[in-house]
């Protein structure tokens, strides 16, 4: 294409002729903050529904206000597009085989526009839309896709982010020129792609794919704790079983999996043949657009995909992108002159090699790489340097600004809701308090791909006062489980139940650390329960609880639940090795055997040993009344000691251990009563919550918050009143004086004549202040005068000329405050009777004065 270098070069001369015109031009162009909001306004007003299906350009009203940039070129544009226009001839001439390029479609006012002018690069105050992720995510909820119409014709449209945001809907190239523009604004080297695509990819059609959210490794709600490996252990006995017939039943075995294996496989390829879409007559020729990331910026490790429509990353290999004709950014455009037979599969995406990309400005930010001729090698060099400054300048976006209001960006979604269908799966979404429990996603699983019989159910939720995060239903098993974010009452973290009836099988784990017992888990089933602790001061990890039939008994009615327990027939307590006792006096395991009056203790194992000391009580009836004997029998304690010790046999520490335990025992038993009624609060709140959730709003949510703005507003009411009430107060005269009688509404005589009498006193005392402080003044003054005369006279013949002109000075200043005062005192001798008279004069006048002497 060398015919097209020679046509830049003359571009380029004309360039520099007009560069000090475009210069005032684009000068001109500069609007001010309230131009730019004006034109802001008027854009969101102006109807984009009113478009076909095929966006022909309709030359939209636009009232009296006109958009400089949406309306009209200027000189630089006309220029590009001038460029454009040429670079399209000479590419069509030389390629006819080849589809036509997107390179100047219409605006929403009907004006052309070159594509690389329709980026505006922009980076918003979010710190979600910082990551590339985040951003395609954003873009794909925010957006409704329309398909293009007809598939395999390139738009002849292109409209700006901004009424794209407005509208919320456009096609892929409208998705891809948003978030391609807040891509570079967050510094990644992105690129828009102008290409082909598959059916399911240009239609969003993700039936057939599996929902990401599905894909990922579901984590344990709770880690199994694994026994640590003995040092010593007994081996098994042995097995006398014939070897040969071990291998021949594992023979056996193996082909029947194999069958299975091979039935399961045929199976589901039978499934997927079933599943695959049907021939796309059209296949290879549906244009598409997406969004190209090079490595380099933002720490970008290898080029990839962005999918616009769905906010998916595909690798540049991948097969749904079957072809790439054209990509562009904010500086520059390039036609890809690579082979597409295969896809993208083979593309370098180099675009400094002019080998593989044809470029339009050559003022973009990659490097061109020159292959020159052995012979014009010298004469290349030389031009190079003065090439490059000859390059035309890429004009600066004609898009306004693209702003989205922190509502807006918490919305998302069209209408604060959207659908996303998957392969055996629904994806649902609700903008937050859209609802009003809360919920703001539900994926749902299905068993069969028409998606009529649930599976199971994820539900997340924000905002919500009882802090649930999530809930899964499992449909087949029945099983329901809900997480909680930290900050209950109760610290519930993970509740995994059948049915919120009490004493039914359930499982709860608690934040061990926001409680003062270190419960960290509890399993409950009809007749047992299980509790898990963690880092308690008695060393205490386990317990576990076995119940009996309740006894059958009349029930009161309106009385208490409790006066019927489950009887408890069996507590079973285990501790963690305490390091300051011995390992034989340390209890490992402690089991209370209530309905056999027996208690047996083990303990724990030293290092060295291979065994333990063991201890079984039998209670005595009579254990723990006063004033009774009781008689300890051989079968009160049997134990069996791995270090015997004479105290261990003396009957008076059997008793004194007898006595400990009984002690134990009732704590023990009063903690099981205990977390049954704890597990029925617990039951009641959480059906207390779901029958009326309630949802917390952030202080500084003022549009929500409506509690805190009628605060706010009432503080603000108040605030304004008492600063109203400080002012009458500094200008009412008698304030001072009313206040000393405790601000009455009505004055009696006494009380008028009082205030009257006070506030002539202070009058004249206030002149008389004021009239000894002007005369203190002028006396002092007079003093300093004449100490600075005498002063003078008595160094009058060794003074210099400088001390007599300082002196003189002195003299003049001195008396001209002394003139001052003097003035001041006479004229505050004239006035102050009158002040005194006025204010006689406004008193007898007052109606708050004057009001106690006419109804007396």
């Amino acid at each position: 294409m060398e015919y097209l270098e020679d046509n830049k070069t003359e571009t380029f001369e004309e360039e520099d002729k007009e560069r000090e015109e475009d210069q005032v031009l684009d000068s001109d162009e500069v609007l001010d903050s309230n131009e730019l909001n004006d034109m802001q306004e008027c854009l969101s007003q102006t109807d984009l529904s009113n478009i076909d299906n095929n966006r022909a350009i309709q030359q939209l009203s636009l009232g009296s206000m006109e958009f400089p940039s949406y309306t009209t070129n200027s000189e630089k544009e006309e220029m590009l597009l001038g460029l454009a226009d040429n670079f399209w001839h000479q590419y069509t001439h030389l390629y006819p085989d080849r589809k036509p390029l997107f390179m100047c479609p219409r605006n929403e006012c009907g004006v052309e526009k070159f594509v690389c002018t329709t980026l505006h690069p922009t980076l918003l105050p979010y710190s979600d839309l910082y990551d590339w992720d985040q951003s395609a995510k954003f873009v794909s909820e925010y957006l409704t896709m329309e398909p293009l119409n007809p598939p395999l014709e390139l738009p002849r449209s292109l409209f700006s982010s901004t009424s794209v945001l407005q509208k919320q809907s456009g096609n892929c190239f409208d998705f891809s020129v948003l978030l391609c523009s807040l891509l570079l604004g967050a510094g990644y080297d992105a690129y828009c792609v102008s290409g082909y695509a598959t059916r399911e990819m240009c239609l969003m059609d993700e039936k057939r794919n599996i929902c990401p959210l599905l894909n990922k490794v579901e984590e344990s709600s709770w880690e199994i704790p694994q026994k640590p490996l003995k040092k010593y252990t007994v081996k098994p006995p042995r097995q006398l079983i014939s070897k040969f017939a071990v291998q021949q039943e594992a023979k056996k075995q193996a082909k029947m999996e194999e069958a299975l294996r091979n039935e399961q496989e045929e199976e589901t390829r039978l499934k997927e043949d079933a599943e695959k879409p049907g021939p796309d007559n059209l296949h290879g020729l549906r244009v598409h657009c997406w969004v190209l990331v090079l490595s380099g910026k933002r720490e970008v490790p290898e080029n990839f995909f962005i999918d616009a429509l769905t906010g998916k990353s595909y690798a540049t290999i991948s097969e749904p992108f079957l072809g790439v004709e054209s990509v562009w950014n904010h500086e520059d455009y390039w036609v890809n002159m690579q082979d597409c037979r295969n896809g993208c599969k083979d593309m370098k995406f180099d675009l400094g090699d002019p080998v593989c990309w044809e470029y339009l400005l050559q003022g973009g930010s990659k490097p061109l790489l020159l292959i020159p001729d052995e012979e014009d090698e010298e004469e290349l060099n030389g031009e190079t340097i003065q090439e490059n400054k000859t390059i035309f300048q890429m004009p600066p976006s004609w898009v306004l600004p693209i702003v989205i209001r922190p509502k807006e960006f918490e919305t998302r979604c069209p209408q604060g809701r959207k659908i996303l269908q998957y392969k055996k799966a629904k994806h649902e979404k609700w903008a937050p308090y859209l609802k009003r429990d809360g919920h703001v996603s539900r994926l749902t699983g299905y068993l069969d791909t028409e998606c009529t019989q649930e599976v199971k159910i994820q539900d997340c939720f924000q905002n919500r006062k009882d802090k649930l995060d999530l809930r899964e239903q499992n449909k087949i098993e029945q099983v329901t489980t809900e997480y909680f974010i930290p900050g209950r009452a109760d610290s519930l973290k993970v509740h995994e139940y059948r049915s919120l009836a009490p004493e039914t099988e359930r499982s709860m784990m608690f934040y061990s650390e926001a409680r003062l017992d270190g419960l960290q888990r509890r399993d409950e089933k009809p007749v047992e329960m299980t509790e898990i602790y963690q880092g308690r001061a008695d060393f205490l990890y386990y317990r576990h609880i076995v119940f009996g039939k309740r006894p059958k008994k009349v029930a009161i009615a309106g009385g208490p639940t409790e006066a019927n327990p489950r009887p408890i027939l069996k507590i079973t307590e285990r501790f963690n090795r305490n390091k300051e006792k011995p390992a034989n006096e340390d209890v490992a395991e402690r089991t209370f055997l209530l309905t056999e009056d027996r208690i047996q203790l083990r303990c724990h194992r030293k290092d060295d040993h291979i065994t333990t000391s063991y201890w079984e009580f039998l209670k005595p009836a009579n254990l723990g009344e006063k004033d009774t004997p009781i008689v300890l029998t051989p079968e009160t304690c049997i134990s069996y000691q791995v270090e015997p010790s004479e105290k261990f046999s003396k009957q008076l520490y059997v008793y004194e251990t007898l006595v400990t335990l009984q002690q134990a025992e009732q704590n023990s038993k009063d903690n099981v009563r205990k977390s049954e009624t704890e597990v029925r609060e617990i039951l009641a709140t959480r059906a207390q919550e779901e029958a009326d959730p309630q949802l917390t709003i952030s202080i500084y949510d003022t549009e929500r918050n409506e509690k805190s703005k009628e605060k706010r507003e009432a503080m603000e009411r108040a605030i304004q009143e008492e600063r109203q009430r400080r002012a009458v107060q500094e200008l009412d005269y008698l304030a001072p004086f009313l206040a000393q009688l405790g601000d009455p509404e009505k004055l009696t005589l006494w009380q008028a004549q009082k205030v009257k009498e006070d506030c002539l006193s202070d009058m004249k005392q206030r002149l008389i202040e004021k009239a000894n402080l002007i005369q203190a003044r002028f006396e002092k003054e007079t003093q300093e005068l004449q100490k600075k005369q005498q002063w003078y006279h008595q160094n009058q013949m060794s003074m210099s000329k400088e001390d007599e002109e300082a002196y003189l000075d002195y003299c003049s200043e001195a008396m001209f405050r002394i003139h001052i005062l003097e003035t001041r005192l006479n004229r505050h001798k004239d006035l102050a009777p009158q002040k005194y008279l006025a204010l006689e004069d406004r008193l007898n006048k007052d109606p708050r004065l004057r009001e106690p002497f006419l109804t007396s």
